[in-house]
């Protein structure tokens, strides 16, 4: 295969978990080429870094959801964002102690003391990780209940709403989507869609980053591109999203591309923007540095919109 564009060619000279995905998602390679990088997640680079931290009991820094962000909640979650693959025994382990240790009467997750319910962040955390690492235990299936009957009347969703909230969070929002993608995906179910839509709806009316009542954006971190962005919303992650699940075009989504695409550098990259504090395993890149995941995500997203825009809605 020749590669001519200098960009692409700085992806593909990047982690295979990079990699991979640039041939799925940019290069539309055989299967086989895909196939052959994805599997090099286990045993070279980053993925393997992660597995080789993973302790006897089956966990990361010996907690489920603390320390932030070496956990075993976040190590999973990146794990994912990865794409290790779904039948890997060393995510499987720990997806299901994470159901195991958290599962709550409600029928949420809680791994906190200080609460009587099933956290709705965390538990679109856990769906999403044992829907794609297929644990197949009809617990996963009463998550994603509890998550449905917990939709607000706007359409999204918001962890605070036990506390009185009664307008939808943009960071729950998102989260939780991801994961009725994934446990869609799963089960090979349509029992979620309808909950899908609503939430992609609510950003919609948002424009995915105004206010509502005034227009102005809700947060300048919403314009952030961060990687990984663990439990923060900010576009990319929602275009990202709404790229995978290939949802139609929406002209209520150009103001974020927009924005996506003129912070693109002259050279082709996107830089990585922020990091949220906390301690790491380690550091995959520098914040003010071109960024090989956001480059990835800002490509395949515009690759995405500018087909779907030429189809219309």
């Amino acid at each position: 295969m020749v590669k001519t564009n200098p960009i692409i060619q700085w992806l593909l000279d990047g982690d295979p978990v990079i990699r991979w995905q640039v041939h799925r998602d940019l290069l539309d390679s055989p299967t086989e080429v895909i196939e052959s990088e994805r599997r090099k997640i286990a045993t070279v680079g980053w993925g393997k870094q992660l597995l080789d931290l993973q302790d006897e009991k089956g966990l990361w820094a010996k907690g489920l959801y603390t320390p932030k962000w070496t956990s075993t909640t976040y190590t999973m979650l990146l794990l994912w964002r990865m794409g290790l693959a779904p039948d890997n025994m060393q995510a499987r382990k720990a997806a299901y102690i994470l159901l195991e240790k958290g599962f709550y009467t409600d029928n949420g997750i809680n791994y906190f003391g200080s609460l009587n319910y099933g956290e709705q962040c965390v538990t679109g955390m856990i769906l999403t990780l044992c829907s794609y690492f297929q644990i197949d235990d009809p617990r996963v299936d009463r998550l994603a209940e509890f998550l449905k009957v917990r939709q607000l009347p706007d359409g999204g969703w918001n962890c605070q709403a036990p506390r009185g909230a009664t307008h939808s969070s943009f960071h729950t929002t998102i989260i939780v989507l991801e994961s009725m993608y994934e446990y869609a995906q799963f089960r090979k179910s349509t029992d979620v869609r309808q909950q899908q839509q609503s939430g992609w709806e609510f950003l919609l009316k948002h424009q995915l980053l105004r206010s509502h009542r005034t227009g102005e954006i809700i947060k300048p971190q919403f314009l952030r591109l961060s990687f990984p962005p663990r439990w923060h919303y900010d576009i990319l992650r929602a275009l990202d999203y709404w790229q995978r699940c290939r949802f139609p075009y929406d002209p209520r989504m150009d103001d974020a591309v927009e924005i996506v695409i003129k912070k693109q550098k002259k050279d082709g990259c996107w830089l990585l923007q922020q990091r949220y504090p906390g301690r790491t395993h380690f550091e995959m890149e520098e914040v003010g540095k071109p960024s090989r995941w956001n480059t990835l995500r800002a490509l395949r997203v515009l690759k995405w919109y500018q087909t779907v825009k030429r189809t219309g809605p």
